[in-house]
C-alpha cells in the first residue's frame, strides 16, 4: 500500500525515530474495544486521501476530536510508541486554501497537534473496527452454559459520573470524595469489560513503590462496602488486580460520610 508521506506545504516533516521495543499486553484490545469513533476519525481520513489521491496531511485529525471521540493522551502516546500514528503541529498556512504543519517531539502534544495513520495504523484501525463490527465476544460478558441454562452471575458497573460501583442493583461502594487511585483501577476494569485481571493502571510515581502503593489501593477498594459483593486482590506479582464475586455476608461495613 503506497502512499505519499509528504505533508501538505509543510514547513518541515518528522523524520523516523525509533521503537521503543514492542511488549505484549491488552492495551490494544482495550483501544480497540472502546475507541471505536477516534479510530474511526483517523481511518476516515485516510480514506479520503486515498480516493482524492493528495496527501494524507489534508485530513489530518486535531487531537481535539479525538479527545472527544474517546482517545486520551495516553492512548495517543502508545499509538505513537507503536507507530500507528505520526503527528505535527498545525501552523498558520501563509496560503489559505492548504494546511501545514511542523514537527513537534516525539511524545509532546499542542492544543494544534494533528494526526494521521501510518501504514501499520491502517490495519490496526481497520482490524479493529471489522472487530467491533462483527459484534466482539471480548467485553467479557457472560454466555449461556452449553446446556442451554442461563447463566446467572452478574457483571459488575463502574459509574464515573456518579462515583458508584455497582452489581446488578446493589451498590457496592458510592464515593462521596474523590479517590483517584480506586477510581483508576475501577475505570480499567470498566474499559476492559471486567476480565479477571487488569494490570496495574496506576501511573508510576517517583516516591512511592508501585507494589505497595497498589497493596494499599485494593485495600481500599475492599473497605466500606455497602454490600460487600466484591473481592479485590492482587495477583501475587503486584503488577495486576483480580476481582471475585462473594456471597452477600449480610452484615457488611457501614460506610461512613466521606467513604473512599
Amino acid at each position: 500500500m503506497k502512499r505519499s508521506r509528504e505533508t501538505a506545504d509543510t514547513e518541515s516533516r518528522q523524520s523516523a525515530e525509533k521503537k521503543p521495543r514492542q511488549q505484549g499486553g491488552s492495551k490494544g484490545a482495550r483501544i480497540h474495544r472502546r475507541k471505536d469513533a477516534a479510530l474511526g476519525l483517523l481511518l476516515e481520513g485516510f480514506e479520503f486521501s486515498e480516493e482524492l489521491h493528495c496527501s494524507i496531511w489534508y485530513f489530518a485529525v486535531e487531537i481535539e476530536e479525538l479527545r472527544k471521540a474517546g482517545f486520551t493522551n495516553s492512548n495517543l502516546r502508545w499509538l505513537v510508541y507503536k507507530g500507528y500514528v505520526e503527528h505535527a503541529r498545525e501552523i498558520r498556512p501563509t496560503d489559505e486554501h492548504s494546511r501545514s504543519f511542523r514537527p513537534t517531539g516525539h511524545l509532546s502534544f499542542h492544543e494544534s497537534t494533528c494526526f494521521v495513520l501510518t501504514e501499520t495504523g491502517v490495519e490496526f484501525a481497520r482490524k479493529g473496527l471489522r472487530h467491533a463490527a462483527h459484534g466482539s465476544k471480548s467485553h467479557h460478558v457472560p454466555e449461556p452454559p452449553s446446556n442451554g441454562e442461563q447463566t446467572a452471575e452478574p457483571v459488575p458497573k463502574w459509574d464515573p459520573d456518579r462515583l458508584e460501583l455497582r452489581v446488578g442493583m446493589s451498590i457496592v461502594k458510592k464515593f462521596q470524595v474523590p479517590a483517584a487511585n480506586q477510581e483508576l483501577i475501577l475505570s480499567a476494569f470498566e474499559e476492559e469489560g471486567w476480565p479477571v485481571r487488569v494490570d496495574d493502571p496506576l501511573p508510576p510515581r517517583p516516591d512511592q513503590d508501585p507494589k505497595s502503593r497498589l497493596h494499599t489501593t485494593i485495600n481500599a477498594l475492599n473497605r466500606n462496602q455497602r454490600d460487600r459483593l466484591i473481592r479485590f486482590r492482587g495477583d501475587g506479582h503486584g503488577e495486576g488486580i483480580r476481582w471475585e464475586l462473594v456471597e452477600p455476608s449480610g452484615n457488611g461495613d457501614q460506610p461512613s460520610a466521606s467513604t473512599a
